[in-house]
């Protein structure tokens, strides 16, 4: 197939099976959330029980599920290639336009709008805890380099300037932004990789020493399957972000064939090889000696030494930690050098998650609002870059501020209620998406049972009971915790109850089937 450059006001297609599979890669990045959510895993208790034994366990539980839910992804950018920057808004919209029955046809307008303006909840928010990550992890930077704490209003700035770096990558092209993510990828796993066989030659190395799981079993065996349970609602926000290349279909070479294998292949490289490997090894030094932290004394509680897990709780860096007092052992008493090395390394990989989380995320909303769904600004098309540059600048903008709310000061509740808040939208998106590939499917001759029946009826159950499991957690957690899911939730609700209001002031009647097919024949011949 020869390639062809779009008309002038359309996106150009450059993206070879490589550069989806990177940008997809790009969101799960394993450098980043090994060193930022080891604290929360580990903190997390059923009842008065860690439940931290139980992580890679858990992960494994949402691999599958994410796997499962990455196959109805696949399958339905396989059968609508012309998706274009769509994603689940199209499909929800084209699955029940292609039926014949006209009172499936007129729900389509209610399942597109209703998908794509929750996706919103975990496209914008998403890249505004990315941002947050970053102030706080500059912060950590700085003080561990010059030991000193940075002041409030210079780790705003920050956090600030680079969600602008990000978004400045973005505005220029998604090629661009590709380049940028495979010297990311390369460097993070290359880093983890190097991290995570120091930790397992220690552990070897220093069999003697006081350990939070006895043995490689240990970390690989289910202590409680409600445990798993519980820790995979945490997993699987590691994993998050497989999909969102199926808005880059209008900008992929080959998007029938490319789309599919870009979502399964990022999954299983970061997810099944990357993850398992470095939560594994972080799991098996995990113990007296390398997990260490002092809590300083307040009021009559008197200073505590805590070590293993429950150090690894409390303590804002734990990889960071562990990684200084294994390297003092075992590199010369160089462990802060290298700690230094590797947050570089997970800064890199968390601007490389924001930059592809700003390319993805507005893709869909620039489809919404070429279709009059969104306000209008959202849906322009930059005339040299053919980026959806409106957008761009909207979410970069709102990405700084929620960032800034999350990172400074720092406190663990405000990140608490815009992650809760990203996680619903995510698992609802999921879990509706697994549903349209089943209704998608149902009448189709190439329909397989197990393909397009049991695959994604699973991947409905899984996602509804994490959502679920997620909200319950939160809630029955007392105090803080169950203030914070409450916010969550009314952000949830508040940005529903928007999405219901501007449907009523804008009564767009939604495409016609003739519009859908002429859909189809633009994408055949684009890639003609």
């Amino acid at each position: 197939m020869a390639e062809t450059t779009a008309p002038s006001g359309e996106m150009q297609r450059t993206l070879t099976l490589t550069g989806i599979t990177v940008n997809a890669m790009a969101l799960i990045a394993p450098g980043a959330f090994l060193w930022t959510t080891f604290a929360i895993q580990a903190s997390q208790v059923s009842g008065k029980t860690s439940t931290a034994p139980d992580m890679w366990t858990g992960l494994v539980f949402a691999l599958v599920l994410a796997l499962l839910t990455a196959y109805s992804y696949s399958e339905l950018a396989r059968i609508y290639p012309e998706a274009g920057t769509g994603s689940s808004y199209y499909f929800a919209e084209a699955a029940l336009l292609d039926k014949d029955k006209p009172e499936h046809q007129a729900r389509a307008r209610v399942a597109k709008l209703t998908i794509g303006w929750i996706s919103h909840l975990y496209y914008w928010l998403y890249p505004a805890i990315m941002v947050g990550f970053m102030g706080i992890l500059f912060g950590y930077i700085y003080q561990t380099a010059f030991h000193h704490t940075l002041t409030y209003i210079p780790q705003a700035a920050a956090a600030v300037l680079l969600a602008f770096v990000c978004g400045y990558i973005a505005y220029r092209g998604v090629s661009g932004s590709t380049m940028t993510s495979i010297v990311i990828n390369v460097i993070q796993i290359t880093c983890l990789t190097l991290v995570s066989l120091l930790f397992i030659a220690y552990r070897i190395g220093h069999g003697s020493e006081v350990y939070s799981l006895a043995n490689a079993g240990g970390v690989v065996i289910p202590h409680s399957i409600i445990h798993v349970l519980y820790q995979s609602t945490i997993a699987i926000l590691l994993l998050v972000g497989f999909e969102s290349v199926t808005a880059l279909a209008a900008e992929a070479k080959r998007p029938e064939k490319d789309i599919k294998s870009g979502i399964l292949l990022s999954l299983i490289i970061q997810g099944g090889i990357c993850y398992l490997f470095e939560y594994f090894a972080a799991n098996f030094a995990n113990g007296a000696k390398t997990a260490t932290v002092t809590v300083a004394a307040a009021g009559s509680t008197p200073a505590q030494h805590l070590t293993g897990y429950a150090a690894s709780a409390v303590d804002p860096a734990p990889i960071g930690t562990m990684i200084t007092n294994i390297g003092n052992k075992m590199l010369g008493q160089t462990g802060s050098t290298v700690s230094l090395v590797v947050a570089a390394t997970v800064l890199m990989a968390l601007l490389g998650t924001t930059l592809a989380c700003l390319n993805t995320g507005v893709r869909v909303t620039y489809a919404m609002a070429k279709d009059k769904e969104m306000p209008g600004i959202l849906g322009l098309l930059h005339g040299k870059y053919a980026t959806p540059h409106g957008g761009i600048l909207v979410l970069t903008i709102i990405s700084a501020a929620i960032g800034v709310y999350c990172a400074t000061p720092y406190n663990v509740d405000n990140i608490t209620q815009i992650t809760l808040a990203s996680n619903t939208g995510t698992f609802l998106v999921y879990g509706i998406s697994c549903i349209i590939a089943l209704v998608a499917f149902a009448s189709r001759h190439d329909k397989h049972p197990v393909k397009h029946v049991l695959i994604p009826g699973l991947g409905a159950l899984m996602n509804i009971a994490e959502l679920c499991g997620v909200v319950y957690l939160a809630i029955t957690a007392g105090g803080s915790g169950s203030k914070d899911a409450y916010k969550a939730l009314a952000i949830v609700g508040i940005w529903c109850l928007a999405g219901v209001i501007w449907v009523a002031i804008n009564p767009n009647k939604g495409h016609a089937k003739g519009v859908v097919e002429e859909r189809k024949s633009t994408s055949i011949a684009a890639a003609v």
